[in-house]
């Protein structure tokens, strides 16, 4: 009133009113301002609830004489219903309340509802579709398809915006006796009913209002989809429409069966919904342990609301979105009411004292963290506490009422509120008026509806005081397991316990042990829920269905097992983000003109402190995997051991080749047609244990990249590489040892192809860089620039269901970075044969099928070779640009 009145919102931090078209764009958040004092509306009934009556009555003349409802801006049908018509609705509901009591609001005479109903009549030409779904906007003046109303070109809405109005639309037309509100909200909910997923029986986020095809096919209980199903359940209780409750029951069912993972509710694809769709959680779905406790599924509203508050007091605030291993996805917090909201319906089916803390600590951080001096800001980011210069409308209308209620004595309120129900935006109405105006019959028309085995549907409206008694020790003994839930330490139950340490059973699998190829394990996998999923570049998916598991307990190991992975995981990303290696080929005929890029382990020598690297001729070792005690000692010592991934843990092949005497390894990806060029740079992690008494450098090759070695071994048999933490110049390589002639003898022939090459115009330029780059006989493949490629992977967005095969590292697929890439291609070692040594001659055998090292060139072949390397050296170019 006092900073930004006429104003839809106030803007905390500059003292001053939010006008839309005065303030920058914030895209969709300023579809809700209508230029209709949107803050005062929303609060109205809130007033009535902290016994502020005097002040209600002044605001509802305001309203009445200051709000013009006729403007030419386009809002949401979504917020304008639940915030406007639903302010005005309600404040109706408490006005005629205080009337009929005597002594406040004497002479109202239905206003607000007036203005109600000319809203409802605004709201009307976003229905004008063959669906029956609203559009997502509407012109206040102009409505949807005329020409002046710079809407009506939408083709999507969400599922929440097009099914969340039967209860203000309904609540209209049984106060005014107008059927035509009602029937279009009911329209919207049959179209969207009939469009659910058959198999599934859950819906979308996003649907197309004039096919009613799901454009978007994930499902969850948050953001696009949270209201759609509390105004199921709601609509049933203020209609009393059996319809609506056997459509909620059906969806319940479904969210139970897939989306549920007690203590996570986890978005699914509809068609798949034994696949996640995503691995973090908005805070929308906050409101659904309130919902559960309407529903009379107490349990896992009790777990899941523990886990927010565990997560709350991490943070201080509910982050907008985090995720399954609780770490911040989405930093910003609106000041959103939904926990709260649950808090309160807790506490009332509990009487347990615990949530009245819980509500203590809600207000202490909320006047700790966000009041400022003209009210309470937006935290822009949980993390540092910082403010946004934003006061949405529904923290005063839902956010001081829920916590409100939560602490107030019956003898407080000034009327029963147990006689209204709360709309979405916690806005009152009355419950009589289910027995008002029924202009629309009452019939099932539900299609295809399945009588569920549920005992909890019989309590479609509990009475709490039966249901659940006041006894705190009953949702203690629900939460106490979930107390450590965030900080990755869920206590194991006793028995289970004894059980480990005695004869019984074996102690459940940890994730530092697990190995994607032991059969065992991907047995007690199975029997915990967890499934596993092989991708394409070789590592292995993990994916949780508590439903799935064998027992509750097993349940539980199966909820560890998986944070166990993820913090595992982050851990390890977290401590070692190391850069891509490289092995380069420095025997003949390559000399270092072949780099191959490598992935680095987080055990063994390091790399970048050995700038010299790790020089040897490689060998194969037998067994191939490195799993065992290596049978070809004599091959391997004082060589570079090749083996292939897989069987076992990377450091225990390391152990292995280190024990026969190698001096370093290449592990070689057995999926095969892996690539550096298509994959994400890849990380061979220990064993969980102390990996100190690996001495040797141990470097991981794509299949690609590891059948060039392989094939050099078969053409040459004696390979010799580099193993360093970039590519090294010839000059490097060979400092302190002898360098062949022919190296230095083609030096003069370069001079000589120069002069040849210079006559051709189109390679001119590139000639005389290749001949200026010949005293090193530089490798064709770029450095990379320090710390170039060390971010791999995004700690803060690490996938909890991703597993590499060989380790127990995580590694997300989207945010990684590919590893350095190969740059260039061998080129010709040798000018003619006349320069070779003449060791060079004897090693070579007599009848080799290539040996091309002693053949005469012609001139013309060289110049052919050269211009293929000066196109390489062409392309390299623009890649690297």
């Amino acid at each position: 009133q006092e900073h930004a009145y006429p104003a839809d919102e106030l803007m905390p931090l500059t003292c001053r009113g939010r006008v839309r078209g005065q303030e920058p764009s914030r895209g969709d958040v300023d579809d809700a301002l209508g230029k209709f004092s949107l803050t005062l509306i929303d609060t109205l009934d809130t007033l009535v609830v902290l016994n502020k009556t005097k002040e209600f009555e002044e605001a509802v003349r305001k309203v009445i004489k200051d709000v013009n409802l006729d403007n030419d801006i386009v809002v949401s049908v979504f917020e304008t219903n639940i915030r406007v018509l639903g302010g005005l609705l309600g404040g109706h509901s408490v006005a005629i309340m205080l009337k009929e009591k005597g002594e406040y609001m004497q002479w109202y005479n239905g206003e607000l509802l007036h203005m109600a109903k000319e809203l409802g009549y605004k709201l009307l030409p976003a229905f004008n579709t063959t669906s029956g779904l609203p559009y997502p906007r509407v012109n206040l003046k102009f409505g949807v398809r005329h020409p002046e109303a710079r809407t009506g070109t939408e083709t999507d809405t969400c599922t929440a915006c097009a099914g969340t109005l039967i209860l203000e639309f309904a609540a209209l037309s049984r106060f005014t006796g107008t059927s035509i509100f009602e029937e279009y909200a009911r329209k919207a909910l049959d179209f969207i009913w009939e469009k659910r997923q058959r198999s599934s029986n859950l819906v979308g986020v996003t649907i197309n209002i004039h096919t009613g095809d799901w454009v978007r096919k994930d499902s969850g209980v948050g953001a696009g989809i949270d209201s759609y199903y509390e105004y199921l359940l709601k609509a049933y209780v203020l209609l009393g429409d059996d319809s609506f409750l056997e459509r909620f029951n059906t969806h319940y069912d479904a969210i139970m069966r897939y989306i549920s993972q007690p203590p996570l509710l986890l978005d699914v694809h509809i068609h798949k919904p034994m696949l996640n769709a995503r691995t973090w959680m908005d805070s929308l779905l906050a409101f659904f342990p309130g919902l559960q406790v309407l529903k009379g599924d107490i349990r896992p509203a009790i777990e899941t609301h523990e886990m927010l508050y565990q997560v709350i007091k991490k943070h201080n605030f509910l982050p907008e979105a985090f995720t399954t291993d609780f770490r911040v996805h989405w930093a910003q917090h609106p000041l959103r009411p939904e926990f709260a909201e649950s808090t309160y319906f807790l506490y009332k089916a509990t009487g347990d004292p615990y949530y009245l803390e819980v509500g203590k600590t809600l207000i202490e951080n909320l006047n700790k963290y966000a009041r400022v001096p003209c009210g309470f800001a937006a935290m822009k980011d949980v993390r540092t506490g910082s403010h946004e210069d934003r006061m949405d409308s529904f923290f005063l209308a839902e956010m001081f009422k829920y916590l409100y209620l939560l602490f107030a004595d019956k003898e407080d309120m000034i009327f029963d509120i147990e006689d209204y129900i709360f709309t979405t935006e916690a806005h009152l109405l009355p419950l009589w008026l289910s027995t008002t105006n029924q202009t629309i019959s009452k019939k099932n028309t539900t299609t295809e509806y399945t009588e569920l085995d549920d005992s909890n549907f019989d309590w479609t409206c509990p009475n709490t005081q039966i249901l659940f008694p006041n006894d705190p020790m009953f949702a203690q003994s629900i939460r106490e397991p979930l107390k450590n839930v965030v900080d990755k330490s869920c206590p194991r139950d006793i028995s289970r316990v004894e059980d480990s340490l005695g004869s019984g059973p074996k102690p459940p699998l940890r994730a530092r042990d697990f190995m994607a190829s032991n059969p065992e394990h991907l047995e007690i996998l199975k029997k915990m829920g967890v499934s596993l999923i092989h991708l394409k570049d070789g590592r292995v998916q993990l994916v949780q269905h508590a439903v799935q598991a064998a027992s509750s307990l097993d349940a539980e190991d199966g909820l560890r097992f998986m944070q166990e992975m993820i913090e595992l995981s982050s851990q390890q990303q977290k401590e070692q983000q190391l850069p891509p290696r490289a092995v380069q080929i420095v025997s003949h005929p390559f000399f270092g003109r072949v780099v191959l890029t490598a992935g680095p382990a987080q055990f063994g020598m390091d790399l970048s402190k050995h700038k010299a690297g790790t020089r040897g001729f490689v060998a194969t070792i037998k067994p191939y995997n490195g799993c065992s005690e290596i049978t070809n000692p004599e091959a391997v010592k004082e060589k570079i051991a090749l083996m292939q991934r897989g069987q076992c843990m990377f450091a225990e092949k390391a152990r292995n080749i280190q024990k026969a005497g190698a001096i370093g390894g290449i592990v070689i990806d057995d999926n095969e047609g892996s690539s550096s060029d298509t994959a994400p740079l890849f990380q061979m992690a220990g064993d969980g244990k102390n990996t100190d008494d690996i001495t040797i450098p141990m470097l991981f090759l794509f299949n690609k990249e590891g059948n060039i070695i392989l094939d050099a071994i078969r053409e040459y048999e004696a390979v010799e590489v580099l193993l360093s933490d970039k590519a090294k110049d010839r000059a490097t390589i060979f400092k302190g040892k002898m360098i062949p002639n022919y190296i230095i003898d083609s030096n003069l022939e370069l001079e000589n192809m120069d002069q040849k090459l210079s006559e051709n115009d189109s390679h001119k330029q590139n000639s005389e860089e290749a001949t200026s780059a010949s005293q090193d006989v530089g490798t064709v493949s770029e450095e990379p620039e320090e710390g170039e490629s060390s971010d791999v992977t995004d700690p803060d967005s690490v996938s909890p269901a991703d597993a590499a095969s060989d380790s127990v590292s995580i590694s997300n697929q989207d945010s990684s970075l590919p590893g350095h890439q190969e740059a260039g291609a061998p080129e010709p070692a040798c000018a003619p044969g006349d320069s070779q040594p003449q060791e060079q001659q004897t090693e070579t055998e007599p009848n080799s099928k290539v040996n091309w090292d002693n053949k005469v060139q012609p001139m013309e072949s060289i110049l052919a070779d050269w211009n293929e390397d000066i196109e390489a050296f062409e392309m390299m170019e623009k890649d690297e640009l």
